[in-house]
């Protein structure tokens, strides 16, 4: 059975990406791929990984950052479907809580919905699950709608209402479907989470050493797999717990009691002026120690929690339990933190944290446990970062940009900076006239990304007078419909022209796709580099010891990857138009001008507006 390239030709450079991930796949090794945006990686990746699957018998677990990038495999799958005239067993999972039908559990985190589930299983209280089943077997119902879902490659929200309709579990009635399925799209915590994973592969009877895993966006898997295996309490959470304990074990609410005195205890030998410090393992336990034994007062939050999830769904006991565990890790490739700040109602709060620094505790085992594992990303760069920082035995490739030169002007403006000693009236007002001349020139839609909220909306004051066309502005929080709003109306501009005012690390930054005409110009102001904060000075800290590199990847690197996705938002296919302005000075010193792809071809100039009147001409 052979697998058809589904499209009518392959763009320049993708022939040789497909033949370095077959032999990859062929020889069961890892790579590591960067290839520029729109190189087609998706359809690369999966076209001959799905060849190789099927005549082996493996399956392929196409692993995404956000819910939005299903849709991309989803399509393409289809497609390869329909060129080859062949049967592809797909299943499209996200998060369970995200599938589940029963109401009210939006507001739980992972962890509280998984005990919520449990229990409401355990105790039959799920008519969802109780209808998978009759006497043991499947229902007619689940008879149905796995024909119904398996007629085509469903996504998620297909499988959703199907399910709905028969009054049955989505995530369980496509972990059926996943028994039989040679490619699963998921989430990244399906497998990078071990207890998600674990339970997900036995109950579609999956192994890993017969998984070709490709991770998508792999740029983000760094934070990613460093907060899965981060824990913390704070005051908040501690106060939660309190009160739900009281009624139930006045004992133990008090032993609450005073582990919130511990947090409070070191935050008072804080010098006032510092907001953050370090705990030594051994001093939280001693603590602790002395309000109860440690392991038996884990265990009693544990029992506590199970009591409480058998009247609600959620127990705040439970995560104070998780952290204690976890506390008793290692030192080694983590940080203990306490910050003093303030919640988001404005009240003061205190977390102690235990926090991973290194993403390689987790994916190097998973690399040496599949068949073969393929990492890829427009923005992963420098290669040997990744391989660095990921501690995996990988072939890495990296490959030109296929888009024609001349449909891409990318700019750097060194007149302004966003440097913090520098911000200013006077140089917000510079950054606003700079931003309004460009965007009044462009003939369509522009992004600004600005590094910060707090910036935008100091700079949005000045530029707002000084801009002619419609302007669109990213608020803090937004849910997926707000977003998606925001998008719909956008794009419905790209005729006359409009202005969208976004933040780097926010909703826009990267996964959204605007081909065509719909975005003609993309503006980073600044670099949206972090705080340096003592995570940051730690994560600074250990990299130095591991690799003489602290400074590049704790602090520098992280900020262009943002940069680089930001400007990627606007070239999307080989036939997009338009320009990428970097407007800071910064952008111009060797230590961030080395780091620009080796074909970028920017051009430095203070005079931007004759050249792009003359790109769009």
């Amino acid at each position: 059975m052979n697998i058809s390239f589904p499209y009518e030709k392959k763009r320049e450079f993708q022939d040789k990406l497909i033949e370095d991930i077959e032999y990859s796949v062929k020889n069961k090794q890892n790579i590591l791929i960067h290839a520029p945006t729109g190189s087609g990686k998706t359809v690369a990746s999966l076209f001959p990984a799905l060849d190789h699957a099927i005549k082996n018998k493996l399956t392929i677990f196409f692993l995404t950052s956000k819910h939005t990038q299903h849709r991309i495999a989803i399509d393409t799958l289809k497609s390869i479907k329909e060129k080859s005239k062949i049967q592809i067993n797909v299943i499209d999972l996200i998060g369970k809580r995200h599938m589940c039908l029963q109401p009210g559990i939006e507001t739980l985190s992972s962890s509280e919905f998984s005990e919520y589930c449990k229990d409401m299983v355990e105790k039959d209280n799920c008519n969802f699950y109780q209808n998978m089943k009759s006497k043991n077997k499947l229902s007619l119902e689940t008879e149905h709608a796995i024909k119904e879902i398996s007629s085509g490659i469903k996504d998620v929200e297909d499988v959703k209402k199907i399910c709905e309709s028969y009054k049955l579990c989505p995530y369980e009635t496509t972990c059926i479907l996943g028994q039989e399925a040679q490619v699963i799209i998921c989430d990244y915590n399906h497998l990078l989470n071990a207890t998600i994973r674990d339970n997900l592969l036995s109950k579609i009877h999956k192994h890993l050493d017969k998984s070709i895993v490709i991770m998508d966006e792999a740029h983000n898997l760094p934070d990613r797999i460093r907060n899965i295996l981060t824990a913390q309490i704070s005051l908040m959470s501690l106060e939660f717990a309190i009160k739900e304990t009281s009624p139930l074990n006045k004992e133990l609410s008090e032993k609450l009691k005073q582990i919130r005195k511990v947090l409070e205890k070191f935050a008072q030998e804080m010098p006032i002026e510092e907001s953050e410090t370090l705990i030594k393992k051994e001093d939280f336990i001693k603590y602790v120690s002395e309000i109860g034994y440690y392991e038996e007062l884990k265990e009693e939050l544990k029992v506590i929690s199970e009591v409480v999830l058998e009247e609600r769904k959620k127990s705040y006991a439970l995560p104070i339990a998780n952290f204690l565990e976890s506390w008793l890790g290692p030192d080694k490739s983590f940080a203990r933190i306490l910050t003093k700040g303030f919640t988001k109602k404005g009240h003061s709060n205190i977390t102690l944290t235990y926090r991973c620094l290194d993403p390689s505790l987790l994916l190097k085992p998973l690399s040496e446990k599949v068949h073969s594992l393929i990492l890829m990303s427009g923005t992963l760069q420098p290669l040997e970062m990744y391989k660095d920082l990921f501690n995996i035995n990988c072939i890495t490739k990296e490959y030109k940009s296929s888009f024609p030169a001349q449909n891409k002007l990318s700019l750097i403006v060194p007149d302004t900076t966003t440097k913090f000693t520098a911000r200013n009236k006077l140089m917000y007002a510079e950054i606003a006239k700079h931003c309004s001349s460009i965007v009044n020139t462009v003939p369509g839609n522009s992004i600004i990304f600005f590094p910060s909220y707090e910036i935008k909306d100091s700079i949005n004051e000045i530029f707002q007078n000084l801009c002619e066309k419609t302007t669109l502005t990213e608020i803090k929080n937004l849910t997926k419909e707000e977003k998606s709003q925001i998008l719909e109306k956008f794009k419905s501009y790209k005729n006359v022209g409009s202005v969208l005012l976004a933040v780097s690390s926010g909703n826009f930054g990267e996964s959204i796709d605007l081909l065509g005409d719909l975005l003609k110009c993309v503006i980073i102001v600044g670099l949206p580099l972090q705080q340096p904060n003592l995570e940051i000075k730690e994560l600074i800290k250990y990299y130095d010891l591991k690799f003489q590199k602290g400074w590049d990847y704790g602090y520098t690197m992280p900020a262009l990857i943002k940069t680089f996705q930001n400007a990627g938002r606007c070239i999307r296919s080989e036939t997009d138009r338009g320009i990428i302005v970097y407007l800071d000075v910064r952008y111009t010193w060797n230590n961030y001008f080395k780091c620009f792809p080796k074909d970028e071809n920017i051009i430095i100039t203070k005079e931007p507006l004759d050249k792009i009147k003359e790109f769009f001409i």
